[in-house]
C-alpha cells in the first residue's frame, strides 16, 4: 500500500494575504492551498509571490500539507511563481487550467531545472471540458518520470461555465466528475472534489461532502475555515467503519479463515478483496490521528 496521507480539507487562501497564511498555520485543514493565481489580483502577484515563497520556506505550517497554485506556467507570472518557488519546496505545485498531460510533464520538468526536489509533487486543476475530455491522458503523467502528478482537483465553477450548465448544475457535471475520478483511480492518483460556495448554506456544503465522499473523491476543496470541520468529518473514516475494518482484519487473520477467500461476516458473505479496503481506512484512520497529534 502507498503512503496514506489525509487531504480531507484543502483550504484556499489568497497568496497576499499574510494574515491568512499566518492564520493558516494553527487551522485543522489537511492542506493548505495557497492561491497565487485567481485568488491574487494582478496588481499584486509580485508582492504576494515573494510573501508565499519566504513562508513556504520557513516551514511554520505543522503536519499540514502545504500546496501552491500558480499562474498558468506559458505566462509569465507562471514561470515566476515556478521559479520562485522551486527553492521554497512546498509539498506541491497546482497547475491552472491544464488541457493536457503536456502541460504537466513542462512543468515538472522546468521543476527538476529549477532543483525542485523531487518530493514537491504536482497537482492539476480539472476545469475546463478539454481537461475532462483528456482526463486519462492528463492522469496518465503521473507515470512519466518528470509528470511528479499526485492529484486531480475539480474546479466547478470554471466547469460550468465553459459547458453553459445552468447552476448549481452539480447533477448535470456528474457524468464529468465520475470520469476524472475514474481517471485518477486508474493511475493511483488523488481526487479533490471542487469548491461549494454559498457561506450561507452550512447543510448543503455538509450534503455536498457527503456526495462527493460516498462517490469516492479524497477530500475537497474549501473557500472558508467554518468548512474545515464539516469536510474532515465527511471525508474521514468514522467510528463504526473503524471498529468494521478491524473486524473484518480480524476474522480474515483468524487461523482457520487465512487461505480463504470468502467468509461470511455479520450474515453477509465478503471477499478477501475488502481486506485492502478495510486496511486501508485503518491506515487513514492512524494517518489523521497522526496529523492531530
Amino acid at each position: 500500500m502507498s503512503e496514506i496521507r489525509p487531504r480531507r480539507s484543502v483550504l484556499a487562501m489568497p497568496g497576499s494575504n499574510a494574515r491568512a497564511l499566518e492564520k493558516a498555520r494553527s487551522l485543522p485543514a489537511d492542506v493548505i492551498l495557497i492561491d497565487l493565481e485567481d485568488g491574487t489580483a494582478p496588481g499584486v502577484k509580485a508582492a504576494a509571490r515573494a510573501q508565499v515563497a519566504a513562508a513556504v520556506a520557513a516551514r511554520g505550517f505543522g503536519p499540514r500539507e502545504v500546496v501552491v497554485r500558480i499562474n498558468p506556467p506559458e505566462t509569465e507570472d507562471g514561470e515566476a511563481d515556478l521559479v520562485a518557488l522551486a527553492p521554497a519546496a512546498p509539498d506541491a505545485i497546482l497547475v491552472p487550467k491544464v488541457r493536457t498531460s503536456d502541460t504537466l510533464i513542462a512543468v515538472g520538468s522546468r521543476l527538476r531545472r529549477l532543483g525542485a526536489p523531487l518530493a514537491t509533487r504536482v497537482w492539476a486543476m480539472i476545469e475546463t471540458p478539454m481537461a475532462v475530455v483528456n482526463a486519462a491522458e492528463i492522469a496518465g503523467a503521473a507515470r512519466d518520470v518528470d509528470g511528479r502528478l499526485a492529484a486531480l482537483v475539480i474546479g466547478p465553477n470554471d466547469l460550468l461555465k465553459a459547458s453553459r450548465i445552468r447552476p448549481p448544475g452539480r447533477a448535470a457535471l456528474m457524468p464529468w466528475l465520475m470520469h476524472v475520478l475514474a481517471a485518477a483511480r486508474a493511475y493511483e492518483i488523488e481526487a479533490i472534489d471542487g469548491v461549494f460556495t454559498d457561506l450561507n448554506d452550512p447543510a448543503g456544503f455538509e450534503t455536498e461532502c457527503t456526495q462527493g465522499r460516498d462517490l469516492g473523491f479524497d477530500g475537497k476543496m474549501l473557500i472558508h475555515p467554518n468548512q474545515i470541520g464539516p469536510a474532515n468529518a465527511a471525508f474521514g473514516p468514522d467510528a463504526e467503519e473503524i471498529a468494521q475494518a478491524r473486524r473484518l482484519m480480524g476474522v480474515f487473520d483468524a487461523p482457520e479463515n487465512r487461505e480463504r477467500g470468502v467468509v461470511a461476516v455479520d450474515g453477509k458473505m465478503v471477499e478477501r478483496l475488502h481486506v485492502e479496503a478495510a486496511r486501508r481506512t485503518l491506515a487513514m484512520a492512524e494517518a489523521i490521528v497522526r496529523l492531530s497529534a
